[in-house]
């Protein structure tokens, strides 16, 4: 049996958690919102045709902010086709996902989903075929409160209150050949400056994201961002990072994403400390990473010019949920710099909720890790001192075979671990020392792990892949615990 030591400190702090750190993303795309959010003519549907079933599933993910409404969607969508009477509402082709956009749900129903689901709009605008004005003019629209063109308009169409929407993206992977106007880092560093002028000037209150690199497979990485902070770094005050993985053929880097993840954002945060000492600023940029998941990045067969056509609807298994959970990891490793995150997507498209259009709905094997650390993951980061032995990848070189985490709540005296056993072959002996919170003791112990890495949930099987109980260990503030191979583990523990 392998060993591993962990040791937890209270006072090793790495920050207090923003619960914006488990937010995610829903965009005009394949069946995310038709068929996976919306659909009126559903048995649960709301009256506003929201499904309830869903609605449920992502409550239960306590989800703080969801982006909206892209996304590679949102450089060629005019905002003004989501508003008005729904009867009255274009017909659009979407060039970012060849698809047919009915436009039956806007700004203001998914700012009604969203009050639904308990979470904050995180709303995007487009700086790819829109412009800085277009900008001004929607978040006019959304949040100012009466006496204009704009908010009046709002109030006309059945929204007297302000939507009051605080975190703005500034476009999408602008830097993407694949987006619609698609521009050079100064280009939209400048575009990105003057928006955020005019979009501060509306509501001073609100906070901006400029777009970072597309990710680390960009020739123009990590120079993109340099430029763009450039332009804009008084104006923003995230930079956005995205980065996407998929198991390629070999299972050792796969599982080792989350310390690619980890390299990737020191890079961005350095690059961000560089032109905050080229400008002499007081302010650190803080990090949006505004998408991140396990996608299977293929061609699929789809006809084009079609209303939701389901592209994108990644079926995920148990090593899916692992390496999904390694990832979660590194981004609270890293919540002093990455202060909000959004998993792509939540619904249907590479997403932890899953639906059958007319009927039901399905939790996805990483539904459960996501869920676990939403809930458990809040209050204090700690800084975890893990020694275990190394595991050796073609893509990485030499990677810790044990990734953990952990979170502190001082109101209820509570201790949270989350670890993730890469190792392929054996369990892992692990001693968590505790010692300097006193007396504590383990109240439970979740695991994920199983005979078929590949194990998916289905509607006939809907619990294939999901959590189960391990022993409770005794000890007061040192334990002896076991990390099955192959297994994502959240500790519990409390006074």
């Amino acid at each position: 049996m392998k060993r591993a030591k962990c040791i937890i400190d209270k006072d090793y702090v790495i920050a207090e958690v923003d619960p914006k750190l488990y937010g995610s993303f829903i965009e005009h795309l394949g069946r995310a919102i038709y068929s996976g959010i919306y659909e009126p003519s559903h048995p649960t549907a709301d009256e506003q045709g929201f499904r309830q079933d869903v609605l449920q599933l992502v409550r239960e993910l306590a989800v703080p902010i969801v982006r909206y409404p892209g996304g590679n969607f949102v450089s060629g969508y005019s905002w003004t086709d989501g508003i008005g009477p729904v009867a009255g509402r274009s017909r659009r082709l979407d060039y970012a996902w060849q698809s047919i956009e009915p436009n039956q749900v806007g700004i203001d129903e998914f700012a009604d989903w969203c009050r639904k689901a308990g979470a904050a709009v995180m709303a995007a605008v487009n700086l790819g075929t829109g412009t800085p004005q277009d900008a001004g003019y929607m978040l006019e629209y959304c949040n100012h409160p009466a006496g204009t063109y704009w908010s009046d308009l709002r109030i006309k169409n059945g929204h007297s209150e302000p939507h009051n929407i605080k975190v703005w993206c500034l476009g999408n992977e602008m830097d993407g050949p694949w987006q619609t106007c698609a521009l050079s880092a100064a280009d939209y560093g400048k575009k990105a400056r003057e928006t955020a002028k005019i979009m501060k000037w509306v509501d001073p209150s609100i906070e901006l994201v400029v777009c970072g690199s597309s990710g680390p497979h960009m020739a123009t990485y990590p120079e993109w961002d340099r430029v763009v902070l450039e332009h804009t770094y008084e104006q923003a005050d995230y930079i956005s990072m995205h980065r996407y993985y998929e198991n390629e053929g070999s299972i050792e880097n796969f599982l080792a994403s989350f310390a690619d993840m980890n390299e990737f954002i020191k890079t961005v945060a350095a690059t961000a400390d560089y032109v905050k000492a080229k400008a002499r600023s007081p302010k650190t940029m803080k990090i949006s990473f505004d998408e991140w998941n396990v996608w299977y990045i293929k061609k699929q067969t789809r006809i084009p010019w079609t209303e939701a056509p389901a592209i994108l609807e990644d079926r995920y298994s148990l090593l899916d949920a692992l390496v999904f959970g390694g990832m979660l990891c590194t981004l609270l490793n890293h919540c002093d710099r990455v202060r909000m995150a959004c998993l792509a997507q939540l619904v249907n498209v590479i997403a932890p909720i899953f639906t059958e259009k007319g009927g039901r709905v399905l939790k996805q094997a990483t539904y459960y890790p996501f869920q676990q650390v939403s809930l458990y993951g809040r209050g204090t980061a700690l800084k975890t001192l893990t020694e275990a032995e190394k595991f050796t990848t073609t893509l990485y070189g030499d990677v810790p075979s044990v990734q953990t985490a952990a979170t502190y709540n001082g109101e209820d005296g509570s201790i949270t671990v989350f670890a993730l056993n890469c190792d392929m072959k054996e369990d892992t002996e692990l001693v968590l020392d505790l010692r300097s919170f006193g007396s504590v003791t383990m109240r439970e112990h979740r695991i994920m792990d199983g005979p078929d890495l590949f194990a998916q949930n289905t509607f006939a099987a809907q619990d294939t892949v999901a959590p189960r109980n391990g022993s409770i260990v005794a000890g007061r503030n040192k334990v002896t615990t076991i990390l099955p191979k192959l297994s994502w583990n959240m500790f519990r523990f409390g006074r």
